[in-house]
């Protein structure tokens, strides 16, 4: 068996790579949503051009968000406290994964027959789309700022011999 070497962090690289890209898709999806408003209410085609191509790299980015934040979660020594907080971040992560790759694919369908319009509805699911990615967020900040999630003094704490 192939021992995997982790450092103080518990990680087998440098810091976690979970959080760089999920908030380059956080960043993606909000700045999508803004060009779409915009886009919508002054009618300029370019806004809605920039907003499809952010949602497009934003699905993408989403599902190596996902990959990676399976391995660290994995890779986490997770305590009873945070492990309800855990799967709930878990579940909403897989569901955005699922749901902004439809969004996507439905914008796709959008620009492709109606390029200068786009429909009140998509805006109004794409509102919800933000609001669930402000819970996701609220559940990653819990997930490092209270619980410590691979914050090295909680990781080092956490050895064997060490915790309660």
């Amino acid at each position: 068996m192939l021992a995997l070497m982790l450092n103080s962090k518990g990680l087998p690289y440098p810091d976690p790579i979970h959080p760089i890209i999920v908030h380059f898709v956080i960043a993606m999806v909000f700045f999508s949503f803004f060009c779409d408003v915009v886009g919508y209410f002054s009618r300029d085609v370019r806004f809605l051009e920039v907003s499809f191509w952010n949602m497009f790299v934003g699905a993408i980015a989403i599902f190596l968000a996902i990959i990676f934040g399976q391995l660290e979660a994995g890779l986490a020594q997770v305590y009873p406290a945070a492990q309800p907080t855990l799967n709930f971040h878990t579940v909403m992560g897989w569901s955005l994964g699922a749901f902004v790759a439809g969004m996507t694919a439905w914008r796709f369908v959008i620009r492709n027959r109606h390029p200068q319009k786009l429909p009140p509805a998509y805006l109004g699911v794409a509102t919800v789309l933000v609001c669930l990615v402000f819970l996701q967020v609220y559940l990653g900040s819990k997930l490092f700022w209270v619980y410590g999630l691979h914050v090295q003094p909680v990781v080092e704490t956490m050895q064997p011999g060490i915790s309660p």
